[in-house]
């Protein structure tokens, strides 16, 4: 927890109980990827919540027929299921894989994140977030990322899926290699088994192109989607290619997925991801951040990495100290394990606000160092 109550938010900026503001490089987790309060989604949610907030999936709905169209459209997948987070989008994965393969195993990867939920935290690595909770789901193994060989032994004719990320989130901002990736699913095509692949982070121009897979040419035949597709209201979605087959009405269910005001947001934030461009302004304004930490002459930086504006700055030391001098800064980050100091800003972000980020930056990596004061929990 950060010692700070946020009541207020406008683009990139939000603010605290006592009128001070703060530069919003957390955004809720990637979640606001429009900035907060974006006038055409706080429209369209106001519109939508006096016309009908919910309405079951038993019934057909014109907001949700509107957003499922849209979002064939930008993933270049057909099918999809409405859900409410990223870890119910992993969990629905999870049991479409099984039903369509009759297998149930499930390949994950280390330092990979999906969730808290029984199923997707069997297919996180970090054992903190997993021993408390233990005996999970069966069937899940675990290999390194990035590396082929582990994968190619772990995929066997019990394999539903593999399940991991184009770029690893709260395991350090570690984007995969094309090869790689590819490699995957060529494995996957021939041992029969699925390919999750969870954007549930890098989707919607976090990384820089509307979705992290479509940097390598990687076809998923699952897709997990939440966080910035709503623009900050509850939402997730599971897409699903031709060759997730079997499934039918009533195999899974959701009470508030797909509600008309979560869909209103959603067609809302998409419409202004697309008028904007703003998956170019990620790839032009990430590229732009990294050439300045690159830059930087800062002992205590290990490396700096990532793509769009999903940027990671592994320390050689604990980060929770330097994310507590930021505050004083007036700048909101977060952790990516215990050493990597993660920055997710909206995608609207301006050059002015980002540039006063590196400044903030700037002064404390190379003054540092501090004394730790809290956990390392994101």
């Amino acid at each position: 927890m950060r010692d700070l109550a946020l009541v207020r938010g406008e683009g990139a900026r939000v603010w605290d109980d006592r009128g001070q503001s703060y530069i919003d490089c957390v955004g809720g987790h990637g979640v606001s990827i429009v900035g907060h309060c974006h006038p055409q989604v706080t429209d369209a949610i106001c519109q939508q919540a006096a016309q009908m907030v919910t309405c079951p999936s038993i019934f057909y709905n014109d907001k949700r027929a509107a957003l499922l169209a849209r979002l064939a459209e930008v993933t270049g997948l057909e099918r999809a299921f409405l859900c409410n987070s990223g870890a119910e989008a992993v969990e629905g994965a999870l049991k479409f894989a099984r039903l369509s393969t009759g297998r149930t195993g499930i390949v994950a990867t280390m330092r990979g994140f999906h969730g808290r939920t029984m199923g997707a935290l069997s297919a996180t690595w970090e054992k903190r977030y997993r021993e408390p909770f233990m005996p999970l789901v069966p069937g899940f193994a675990h290999v390194p990322y990035d590396n082929l060989e582990r994968m190619e032994r772990a995929i066997t004719d019990e394999t539903a899926a593999v399940l991991l990320e184009v770029v690893q989130g709260e395991g350090g901002v570690r984007p995969g290699g094309g090869d790689y990736l590819r490699s995957v699913r060529q494995l996957c095509d021939e041992r029969g088994a699925l390919l999750i692949v969870d954007e549930v982070q890098t989707g919607f121009g976090r990384t820089g192109r509307w979705f992290a897979f479509q940097h390598h040419d990687l076809r998923p035949d699952i897709l997990c989607l939440a966080k910035g597709i709503a623009g900050g209201v509850p939402m997730g979605a599971i897409m699903l290619g031709p060759q997730v087959q079997g499934l039918r009405s009533g195999v899974h269910g959701s009470t508030f997925g797909g509600n008309p005001l979560a869909c209103a947001a959603a067609l809302a934030t998409i419409d202004v991801i697309e008028s904007q461009d703003l998956p170019a302004q990620a790839a032009e304004k990430g590229a732009y951040v990294l050439d300045q930490l690159s830059a930087l002459d800062a002992t205590v930086v290990r490396e700096v990495r990532g793509m769009g504006l999903m940027i990671g700055i592994e320390l050689r030391t604990r980060v929770r100290p330097y994310l507590q001098a930021l505050i004083g800064e007036r700048v909101l980050a977060l952790p990516a394990g215990p050493t990597v100091l993660r920055l997710l800003p909206p995608l609207t972000i301006d050059y002015a606000d980002l540039d006063l980020v590196l400044d903030a930056l700037s002064r404390v990596l190379v003054v540092g160092p501090f004394s730790d004061t809290g956990d390392d929990d994101a």
